[in-house]
């Protein structure tokens, strides 16, 4: 087998998964700022409730994506040392502030807000969840900033065949950057408020104890992923402007500019295929169904302050059903992204098969097995507990946010018939 298309397989495998965990951590956690800032103004014991059930799976879902990221951190000094040694102080200068980000500012931020329940002073409290979700976007600007370069590579110069960082301000600017950033966002809050409107219509198919705080879900859930599906599509036509001016080559662009830029590769780098592979453009118009699927929540919102919505239960299953399609839309949109750009690891400036480190094809099978066993692993886990206390519902005894004289629940008696 070829090792450049495992490193390829492996990858792909491994941003994918990170990438679903990313998507529902950055939409939840805004959900999470307007339930507590809901609770903090109105002090309505409802939305503490909400915050509590929606922060316990956000908790659950953050601690298993950080398994992924570590795990996909590795990629680049395993797989892609070509990419490391030749662009990695370019390359690597937006991922070092991502983690200074992530593993510091936002886990510091979290762990406080999780052990300040009723410790903190409310507008503390408040304000940690508020740095959370900062830092959060933060995170996930300084991941698009390194992918931007990926795609359009500006502000460097080469000297002794590796790339040296000579403008940051440019990678703030990259042309790229801006439209693809709006369309990450909104793609994570698509997803957070359809897996909030799709867990509520569950327990209101089954009438659960909850109804009342579901029912205030649901419309929280709805109008966020409906307001969010509009800018969504709007971000990602944008982006068709942008790649018509950086990427020629990317979707079958225009022709004649297409041609003049791989006259100019061949001259540099010799003869060979420098066009994407012909099946980029399916993935591509898969999404943009699913995307203008997705405007049609639009519809159901007006129902949500009416019973109509609750009364007629098959929109509640038009919404249970709908949750996987922001999950594929964006697993599409990325795929299109990312291999759009080939042959190319760095767009017109380092190509895949020069990144890929020179490993054989047994190493990196067996590195690929060993990767997908354990990230299926934590899929499959953060999957199970998600949906096992999204089934508890609000009226269980929640351990996020219990006070601390709060009486412990009874451990549950043994049965007699075991004894």
């Amino acid at each position: 087998m070829d090792p450049l298309l495992l490193a390829r397989l492996q990858f792909a495998m491994t941003t994918t998964a990170h990438f679903l965990f990313v998507l529902v951590t950055l939409g939840l956690v805004t959900l999470l700022v307007y339930l507590q800032t809901a609770w903090f103004v109105t002090r309505k014991p409802e939305y503490e409730r909400l915050l509590r059930f929606w922060g316990t799976l956000y908790l659950v879902n953050y601690v298993l994506g950080i398994g992924t990221g570590i795990v996909l951190e590795f990629q680049f000094g395993l797989n892609w040392s070509g990419l490391s040694r030749y662009v990695g102080n370019v390359f690597g200068a937006p991922l070092a502030m991502e983690t200074l980000v992530a593993f510091f500012l936002e886990s510091t931020f979290l762990g406080m807000w999780i052990f300040g329940w009723h410790r903190l002073r409310r507008g503390v409290h408040l304000a940690l969840i508020w740095g959370v979700a900062l830092t959060a976007y933060l995170s996930a600007f300084w991941v698009m900033v390194a992918n931007a370069w990926l795609q359009n590579p500006v502000g460097y110069r080469v000297e002794d065949d590796v790339a040296h960082l000579t403008d940051f301000g440019a990678l703030l600017t990259n042309p790229t950057l801006g439209s693809a950033l709006g369309h990450v966002v909104t793609a994570a809050l698509v997803t957070g408020g359809m897996l909030m409107a799709g867990v509520s219509a569950w327990h209101l198919i089954r009438r659960t104890p909850d109804h009342a705080l579901f029912r205030r879900s649901l419309r929280i859930g709805l109008v966020t992923a409906a307001a969010a599906t509009i800018a969504l599509v709007g971000f990602g036509f944008a982006q068709f402007v942008v790649i018509g001016t950086t990427q020629p080559t990317k979707l079958g662009g225009a022709p004649a500019d297409s041609a003049a830029l791989i006259d100019d590769w061949t001259a540099r780098f010799g003869p060979g295929d420098y066009s994407p592979p012909a099946w980029t453009g399916v993935p591509l118009e898969l999404m943009i169904l699913i995307g203008f699927g997705l405007l049609l929540l639009a519809v159901l919102v007006p129902l949500c302050w009416r019973d109509y919505l609750i009364r007629l239960r098959f929109p509640l299953y038009l919404l249970l059903f709908a949750v996987p399609l922001p999950f594929v839309a964006s697993v599409l949109g990325w795929i299109t992204r990312e291999v759009g750009r080939q042959p190319w690891a760095v767009y017109g400036l380092l190509s895949t098969a020069d990144a890929v480190t020179p490993a054989s094809a047994g190493l990196m099978l067996t590195s690929l097995i060993g990767f997908t066993l354990l990230l299926g692993t934590l899929v499959v886990a953060n999957w199970i507990i998600f949906v096992r206390y999204a089934a508890r519902g609000a009226h269980a005894d929640l351990a996020l946010g219990r006070p601390v004289d709060a009486p412990q629940p009874a451990p549950p008696r043994p049965d007699p018939a075991l004894v």
